[in-house]
C-alpha cells in the first residue's frame, strides 16, 4: 500500500525561505514549545524538589538543605537551585560541589543578587 507523501504539501509555505529565516522560525517555534514548560517549572517547584536536584548534581544533603532554605528565602526557588549553583560554578571556575558548598557558607550571594536580583513574587 503506497502511502501518500504529505510532507511536500506541508512544507510549501517554507520551501522557499533562506537557511536564516528557516532557522529563526524553527527558534520560534522552539519557545513557544518550551516557554510554558518553564513557566511551569518555576511556579511548580518546591524546597525539597530543588534539594533533590542538588544531590543528585553532588551536592551533599546539608549542603544542599543551606543553599535551598537561603534561595528561598531570597525568593528564587522557581529559578531552580541547580541553575543558581551551577551559574556560580562557572563564574568561580570551581564544581559544583565547591560552588555549593560557598553559598550554604553564606558567600557568592552577590553573584547571585547580580544575575536574578530580588524575589521572585516582589
Amino acid at each position: 500500500m503506497a502511502r501518500a507523501d504529505e510532507y511536500l504539501a506541508w512544507r510549501t509555505h517554507l520551501a522557499d525561505l533562506p537557511d536564516e529565516q528557516l532557522e529563526t522560525r524553527f527558534w520560534e517555534l522552539v519557545d513557544q514549545i518550551v516557554d510554558p514548560l518553564i513557566d511551569l517549572a518555576r511556579t511548580h517547584t518546591s524546597p525539597s524538589i530543588e534539594r533533590s536536584v542538588l544531590m543528585r548534581m553532588g551536592v551533599d544533603s546539608p549542603t544542599g538543605n543551606a543553599v535551598v532554605n537561603e534561595i528561598d528565602k531570597r525568593g528564587l526557588l522557581g529559578h531552580g537551585a541547580g541553575h543558581l549553583v551551577l551559574h556560580c560554578a562557572q563564574k568561580w571556575d570551581v564544581d559544583v560541589r565547591q560552588a555549593a558548598a560557598r553559598l550554604a557558607a553564606g558567600e557568592g550571594w552577590d553573584v547571585v543578587e547580580k544575575k536574578w536580583g530580588g524575589r521572585d513574587d516582589a
